[in-house]
């Protein structure tokens, strides 16, 4: 009789102690729905692809939106200038973290707050921007992952699928090339130059409305276009392309969304996987990790997408080597 007893006390323990206490983790950590704040330079429709891996992120690693977690975005739409009040408006909603797409957005949320978590899914030179003090030590409430393609990956490649170009214009937003960058560039510029057998003019562009008055700026005889990484020219992508295509230019740009608007070809970082990753980030903080010791990390994927449409409507056949290369290829 006691030891069947003590079987059914020690049944009793297992199930309403051991078992039950898993079950009690899980419902408090159901019961916690966090708030995450998304925040962009870009219009939504730019941006949703982009943020649709970022929640698939959140799903593979557990979370349901509406049930563990919901989401604020904050577009600006192209207007940099709003990207402060945005900011301010994600801290007021009380979000437990912020996940900015780009330089510009990145520094309106550290500006907006030093408590709240920061977990950038892509920026640039973050390091001279004072962003964060170092990519191992980021220091403060701010990591993420950052874009790593060299600013003469673009031209190399553009020389590769078409060898007559000789005059490219090198179209930049002085806000995400901070002085010390845009120095370097100029410097490497005349070795460039001699090894490509071509000549490099910078264009700059800081608002969605000059890019009219920038090609107005290119050089007689230009014959391609290199288009950096920017919120403000991917904002303005399609009339970038449309341009370009209009005055017979082999352009190319950093991120695939310039050659599905209509340029020549893009390279840059897989950008859909860096927000993916922000999603490991922002998991890692929301059990309890802090940004300063979460080191930010590096793109690790890079894609080269070819518009073959494009390249028949400018006359071109793209090397066969080139094309085996590409990532992706629109017909």
């Amino acid at each position: 009789m006691t030891s069947v007893m003590e079987r059914r006390t020690f049944m009793a323990l297992v199930s309403g102690g051991l078992l039950a206490a898993p079950l009690v983790a899980e419902a408090q950590q159901a019961g916690k729905v966090y708030k995450i704040g998304i925040l962009t330079a870009d219009s939504s429709g730019i941006k949703s692809f982009l943020q649709a891996s970022f929640l698939q992120g959140l799903h593979d690693l557990g979370y349901v939106e509406g049930r563990s977690f919901i989401m604020e975005y904050r577009y600006a739409e192209g207007h940099q200038d709003r990207l402060p009040e945005l900011a301010a408006g994600l801290v007021r909603a009380g979000v437990d973290v912020i996940v900015p797409g780009g330089t510009p957005a990145t520094m309106a949320a550290k500006q907006a707050t030093p408590t709240i978590p920061i977990v950038f899914a892509v920026a640039g030179a973050v390091v001279e921007k004072g962003i964060v003090r170092s990519l191992a030590r980021p220091g403060g409430n701010v990591t993420g992952l950052q874009l790593q393609v060299a600013d003469t990956k673009g031209i190399q490649l553009l020389k590769d699928a078409v060898p007559t170009v000789t005059r490219v214009v090198f179209l930049y937003d002085p806000a995400t090339m901070p002085g010390e960058r845009l120095g370097s560039f100029l410097k490497s510029l005349p070795s460039l130059e001699q090894g490509l057998n071509l000549t490099v003019q910078p264009v700059a562009v800081s608002d969605p409305t000059g890019i009219p008055p920038a090609f107005a700026e290119f050089g007689r005889g230009t014959n391609g276009l290199m288009i950096h990484t920017a919120s403000v020219l991917n904002q303005t992508a399609d009339q970038i392309c449309r341009l370009a295509l209009q005055r017979k230019l082999s352009a190319t740009g950093y991120g695939r969304v310039f050659a599905f608007a209509g340029c020549l070809m893009s390279y840059g970082e897989n950008q859909r996987d860096m927000w993916r990753r922000a999603a490991v980030y922002v998991d890692k903080i929301l059990k309890g990790a802090k940004p300063t010791d979460l080191p930010v990390e590096l793109a690790t994927k890079f894609e080269l997408v070819i518009n073959l449409k494009t390249a028949k409507a400018l006359g071109l056949t793209i090397p066969p080597s080139l094309l085996g290369r590409a990532d992706e290829v629109i017909q």
